[in-house]
């Protein structure tokens, strides 16, 4: 026997891993005449090794790749990495400062090259990560986000987007994160709520609340709803004296509709660099500004003595000054509040106005269809259209939402990792060119100006600038990207892998960045291609802890490591516990008794190849035709089984597909076929269904599907190589004939159980060729003492019939002890039934129970009916 006893898959994935890659199979051949099937693989981070949620993701695509090679298609799954900017930057810091340094005292080009050194040694074991996890993608064709070519693509679009008036310079307000002293964009602000004081202070004849005193120091506008009839007696642009923290101020009264007179006074008073509402209102009033915290997080001279603190020990202070001086009416202890945190580096963001780059997304332009619409009308249109199609579709109206709140993207960041703006100063001379700056001529371009004194911008752009960029900017020719003197429409034209592949064909990535990445590629690619970057979007769940638990490195205890499940279990038991269970858009929970579950699953298809191997020995395996019942029966399940995955995968239901795979293995192959056989043996036919089988679950195990190919030698070829299966035919009432057999011994095992009998005899009346053809079989299957005909009914027997067939059959076991086995098991059922019932008809519970939970009440509610009507029935056929 070539196969060993028991699989072990450390012995055989790394060499069918080379196996696979020495072949070739993983090219895309544009000039081969096949349809083609595109993805572009979202890049992982360069800050660490693989995770869950790469596993997933890798899993995933890696089932779409394989079957669509196995459809005979031309398959390109572009593999690449990001540069991750802030992520890596901060880790690169977070070295230096354990060292006792920082980046401004060694210099941005050491800096640059220390950080170059960290993710070239991670790419290298990301990438062989990949390989463990069996990606099948084309590793020629490989891309990292800060290639020349990407950057070359990423300089021409900044460059027409200004020269169109999309990208503009300005004074707005952003999120600064004063811990890694960047700006970041709203998508990566995550939102804590915390408990805080909240104080009441006296503002002359006002009350307001803060949770911030420190940012009240530039205070000296009263803002209150046109509307509120409490402060009606005021004009806008009334003017009065107050004390306030530094002495005396001159405050003004805005009225403005951005007052919520809901809440607490239904007054506020505003600093226009304290937040967006702030600086909103000031815009709106052309109202003066002044910073109060400078971008280390320290107070600015404008706070007096408390110039130079950092936020967390001025405040107290400050509020020990507002009581001394009668200002501090009341502070409320248990106030909860929300606290914007840089979702990368976890600092407190701290509101600036600052000079920087900006996307206008309602700036009108002529879009991919000719028409003048905005980037935000574009998004919208491409999905309400259909031109692009998300799964699930719930997350359409989550999309549609995000996009009618969308500000101008800020894409300007203060760090020194990634692509540097492509914009470059000097000072002015003679008459100043129109730029930005008050003393300074501008020059945005995709290389540097010629002249003397130009210095670059020293701002980096935001990493989903050029992410945005992905799917088409992979695929232009490197060699053509070097030559400058070709425009990139050009370059798009003469690229050969852009002319074939794009737009790609299925966007595969998690919920968690539809708007950090999928939207913004959208808004991209359609404005610099003239085409949609894909045609479907699938979006994946989280993985969880079997707690429930986000997995985060922050918390090693709930880290499940993807290589250590490897090691233990093999890929594709790890492949295989991803995929079971979870839909598309839900989050799912994963843990060790879900591996090995699954581990099992890949030791069962092994086990079965082990007889089959065994049961066929030398015997030939041409011919396979079916001859018996048993043979159709396998042969119909086989071809309904086969068409239904074809359409699960098709249609991106992997879990479902996966679903029926494991009970067309589990229990139609090994449970019935395989017992069948041993009744009546058809070699070749056994040794062409086990073949079927491994081409119908290789994209979902791989290693273990190919290795029992190969180990077996049947054929000379790859199973990776093979086309998707054809079912040689059968006959449908000889399938049906099998099921017959099939139900009398579920029926009679059942029967035997609760009767506490083992082997009874069965009896048919009535002339039945199936019954007679096939007594043996029956006999085996249903562990029966014998099978036989009668002509008399004997009424001590259990008597079971079957209207389709007209066939009466009859067990000779205690009538009365099946019949109180099957009531107390209605009973028990009925009860179950009751408990479910209840907890689904409470209000309470279907609105606060989790949804998955929900719905699992409702199945568990549905399965039990249907056992309880069942069992019902038996008890009247009795």
């Amino acid at each position: 026997m070539k196969l060993a006893k028991a699989y072990e898959p450390n012995r055989y994935e790394a060499d069918i891993y080379k196996l696979w890659e020495d072949s070739g199979v993983f090219k895309a051949d544009p000039n081969s005449g096949k349809e083609h099937f595109s993805v572009s693989m979202p890049p992982p981070n360069e800050t660490s090794t693989l995770h869950m949620g790469g596993a997933l993701f890798l899993t995933l695509q890696d089932i779409m790749v394989r079957h669509a090679r196995q459809l005979g298609k031309d398959v390109l799954w572009l593999p690449g990495t990001d540069h991750a900017a802030i992520a890596t930057n901060a880790v690169v810091e977070r070295q230096l400062a354990e060292q006792g340094t920082d980046k401004h005292q060694i210099g941005r080009e050491a800096f640059i090259a220390k950080v170059k050194e960290f993710a070239g040694g991670n790419r290298e074991t990301m990438i062989s990560q990949m390989r463990a996890m069996g990606a099948s993608c084309d590793w020629s064709r490989f891309r990292y986000t800060l290639d020349d070519s990407l950057n070359r693509s990423v300089n021409e679009v900044f460059n027409k987007m200004y020269q169109d008036g999309l990208i503009y310079r300005g004074h707005r307000i952003v999120n600064w994160d004063p811990k890694l002293e960047t700006t970041v964009s709203d998508d990566e602000v995550d939102y804590v709520e915390e408990k805080a004081p909240l104080y009441t202070l006296q503002y002359g004849p006002f009350q307001i609340s803060t949770a911030r005193p420190e940012t009240k120091f530039g205070d000296k506008y009263v803002v209150v709803h046109p509307e509120d009839k409490r402060y009606k007696n005021y004009s806008d642009g009334q003017t009065f004296e107050c004390e306030w923290l530094n002495g005396k101020v001159t405050a003004t009264i805005v009225k403005d509709e951005a007052v919520n007179p809901e809440f607490g006074t239904g007054v506020m008073t505003i600093t226009p660099w304290h937040d967006r509402t702030d600086f909103e209102i000031a815009e709106r009033h052309g109202l003066e500004r002044e910073q109060i915290i400078d971008y280390k997080g320290k107070l600015l001279p404008i706070a007096g003595e408390f110039s130079g603190m950092d936020i967390e020990e001025a405040r107290p202070k400050i509020v020990d000054k507002l009581k001394a001086k009668g200002l501090l009416v009341k502070v409320d202890e248990d106030y909860t509040h929300n606290i914007a945190l840089n979702s990368r580096g976890k600092g407190v963001i701290e509101p600036q106005i600052m000079l920087q780059w900006f996307v206008d997304v309602n700036r009108p332009a002529v879009d991919w269809k000719g028409q003048m619409r905005s980037f935000k009308e574009v998004m919208r249109a491409v999905v309400e259209d259909g031109d692009i199609r998300i799964i699930p579709k719930r997350f359409e109206k989550i999309y549609y939402h995000w996009i009618d709140n969308l500000r101008d993207w800020c894409i300007s960041r203060q760090i020194w990792w990634g692509h540097q703006v492509p914009v470059w100063y000097r000072q002015a001379q003679g008459d100043r060119a129109e730029g930005v700056g008050d003393s300074e001529e501008t020059y945005v371009g995709t290389q540097a100006p010629e002249g003397q004194g130009w210095k670059q911008d020293p701002d980096t752009l935001d990493t989903w600038f050029s992410s945005a960029l992905w799917t088409w900017s992979t695929l232009i020719d490197p060699k053509l990207a070097a030559d400058h003197s070709l425009s990139l429409d050009q370059l798009l034209e003469k690229s050969v892998d852009y002319r074939t592949y794009h737009p790609t064909s299925v966007m595969e990535t998690g919920w968690d960045i539809l708007f950090f990445w999928v939207a913004r590629m959208i808004l991209a690619t359609t404005y610099v291609t003239g085409q949609i970057p894909f045609r479907t979007v699938y979006l994946h769940g989280l993985v969880r802890t079997e707690e429930g638990k986000k997995m985060s490195k922050s918390d090693p205890d709930t880290i499940v490591d993807p290589l250590d499940m490897i090691a233990k279990y093999g890929t594709d038991a790890l492949r295989l516990a991803l995929v079971s269970g979870t839909g598309a858009g839900n989050d799912q929970r994963l843990g060790l008794a879900k591996i090995v579950a699954n581990r099992n699953f890949c030791n069962k298809l092994w086990n079965i190849a082990r007889y089959v191997e065994d049961a066929v020995g030398e015997d030939s395996r041409e011919g396979a035709v079916p001859k018996s019942i048993a043979d159709h029966w396998i042969l119909n399940k086989l071809s309904i089984f086969s068409q239904q995955l074809g359409e699960d995968l098709t249609n991106f239901r992997f879990a479902e597909a996966y679903d029926k795979l494991y009970h067309f293995v589990w229990d139609d192959f090994a449970d019935w076929y395989i017992e069948a056989s041993k009744v009546e043996l058809n070699a070749p036919l056994l040794a062409y269904v086990l073949e079927q089988t491994l081409k119908l679950t290789h994209p979902f195990a791989p290693f273990l599907t190919e290795t029992i190919w190969r180990e077996l030698g049947w054929q000379n070829s790859m199973l990776i190589s093979q086309p998707w299966p054809e079912i040689c035919e059968f006959e449908a009432q000889e399938a049906e004939d099998f099921q017959l057999i099939l139900q009398l011994t579920i029926w009679s095992r059942a029967a035997s159980t609760l009767a506490d009998f083992v082997r009874p005899n069965l009896f048919f009346m009535e002339s039945s060729l199936t019954l007679k053809d096939n007594a043996n079989l029956l006999k085996r299957l249903a562990r029966l003492k014998s099978v036989d005909e009668t002509d008399t009914e004997k009424n001590s027997f259990i008597s079971i019939e079957f209207p389709a067939q007209g066939i009466k059959v009859w067990l000779d076991i205690d009538v009365a002890k099946y019949r109180s086995a099957l009531e107390n098991q209605l009973k028990e059922v009925q009860g179950e039934e009751s408990i479910l019932r209840t907890r689904i008809e409470n209000p309470e519970y279907k609105e606060k129970a989790p949804k998955e939970l929900v719905e699992q009440t409702e199945k568990a509610l549905a399965d039990a009916s249907q056992r309880a009507e069942q069992l019902q029935k038996i008890l009247q056929n009795l």
